[in-house]
């Protein structure tokens, strides 16, 4: 077989069988195939799509590019929760601890951020001295003592995903159902967790803009999972405005600390007690998604999940300092510009993707791959869809390190809001539940 001809198959539309995808995949994995034949071959996907069973085929190559982890002599039980990628979207930050603290090992691979979308690893990198790289020993000591782990993609775990995942990044090849439903479930199966939570998101400020899409994507994430013996069950989320009201690595990690306090913004944290009750439901820790729901909010409530994100961080290298002094603890940006209201109305939209944009641009995100990330910038809004504002109130607050940055990052945020001389109403959170197929 030869690269260019599997190129050249797939971008005039044609089926590839599984031999031709394990040879792509595992040639690309050992440097055989370089960069640039990896970039045509995921836009030929981008452009023609893949089949069901190609997306499988393309899945399972991923995850047996490396080792397979098998957590079975650690726990008999490990849970995982997975964002397709959205805007201010710190649900691993908090739900992690709270599931953890609720008994249920939680067992995560995470990845940095992709496009306009953060990265769970980015994030929690804004935390002196935390680090995401850990041995397969080391995870598994980890969830063993802590019940927490949240590591990044070692050489021996789905290399083949490592490398595209950074690759998609910078060659507009992010958006796909294919490529993306592989990324994610790949990881899944190569990291050991055996019940999978998907959060798929869907609207303006996601890879998925219409409900036929997320609903498609969740659906073969899914059923992906269920060939490979896993319990997974997924939830649409609305991403049309940032979740909670941070936007920023070091900015969200301040915002999951304080949800972990039961001081989080409304949305975050309802869908954090959400979530936290289907994945315990799920991994047979609670009888229902409602008493999960209750658990989850005990362990808020009495402090143990707080604590939890504490033992996390410090285990990881982290200062665990954080939780009880994260303005200290956290970088901080050097300019704090409010962007007031230029008229009285009701709040009708404040669209996602373009504060996600504005955060990279700020520095918050990669253009390149070989980009360094300033964790302290990013904006934290004041008013969200729904709200009524006053002329001159402030809308949202931009973190910069300087003023001209600020004054550029403003224009553009002004133009993500729009307005409504009538009240509106916030939009759903939670858009759609997908469980896995009978049998």
């Amino acid at each position: 077989m030869r690269a260019v001809d599997i190129i050249a198959k797939k971008r005039d539309g044609q089926e590839l069988t599984p031999a031709e995808i394990d040879f792509f995949v595992q040639g690309y994995t050992t440097d055989d195939i370089p960069d640039y034949q990896a970039a045509a071959w995921c836009m030929a996907i981008i452009l023609q799509g893949m089949s069901h069973a190609e997306t499988t085929a393309l899945t399972l190559s991923m995850a047996d590019s490396g080792a397979r982890l098998d957590l079975s002599d650690v726990t008999p039980v490990v849970a995982d929760k997975h964002s397709t990628g959205g805007v201010g979207d710190k649900v691993t930050l908090a739900l992690g601890p709270v599931v953890a603290a609720a008994g249920q090992p939680v067992g995560k691979m995470s990845g940095r951020g992709l496009g306009f979308s953060g990265g769970t690893l980015d994030k929690l990198e804004s935390i002196p001295g935390w680090s995401p790289n850990l041995s397969i020993e080391a995870f598994k000591r980890q969830l063993a003592r802590v019940g927490l782990v949240v590591a990044g993609q070692t050489a021996d775990l789905a290399p083949a995903d490592k490398k595209l995942y950074a690759l998609r990044d910078v060659t507009a090849t992010v958006p796909s159902l294919p490529l993306i439903a592989s990324s994610v479930m790949s990881k899944k199966i190569a990291a050991g967790a055996n019940v999978i939570l998907l959060d798929v998101k869907v609207g303006v400020g996601a890879f998925m803009t219409t409900m036929a899409e997320a609903r498609e994507l969740a659906e073969l994430m899914v059923a992906i999972g269920a060939r490979a013996n896993r319990t997974v069950a997924a939830r649409v989320t609305d991403m049309n405005q940032p979740l909670g009201m941070a936007v920023g690595n070091a900015l969200e990690v301040r915002e999951a600390i304080d949800t972990l306090r039961g001081a989080g913004p409304t949305d975050f944290s309802e869908l954090i007690r959400e979530e936290a009750g289907l994945l315990l439901y799920l991994s047979s820790r609670a009888d229902s998604p409602e008493s999960g729901r209750l658990i989850a909010e005990r362990v808020i409530d009495d402090g143990s999940a707080l604590t939890k994100f504490q033992e996390f961080v410090a285990a990881q290298g982290g200062d665990p300092r954080v939780v009880d002094d994260p303005d200290r603890i956290l970088p901080r940006a050097k300019v704090v510009l409010p962007l007031p209201s230029p008229r009285p109305g009701w709040i009708s939209a404040a669209n996602a993707r373009t504060f996600g944009e504005v955060t990279v641009e700020l520095g918050g995100g990669r253009a390149r791959k070989e980009d360094d990330i300033d964790p302290a910038v990013g904006v934290v809004l004041a008013a969200k869809i729904g709200d009524r504002v006053e002329r001159g109130q402030p809308l949202c607050e931009i973190h910069t390190q300087d003023d001209f940055s600020a004054q550029q990052a403003a224009a553009r945020l002004l133009a993500a809001y729009e307005w409504s001389d009538e009240p509106v109403q916030s939009p759903p959170l939670i858009r759609a539940s997908i469980a896995a197929p009978a049998g």
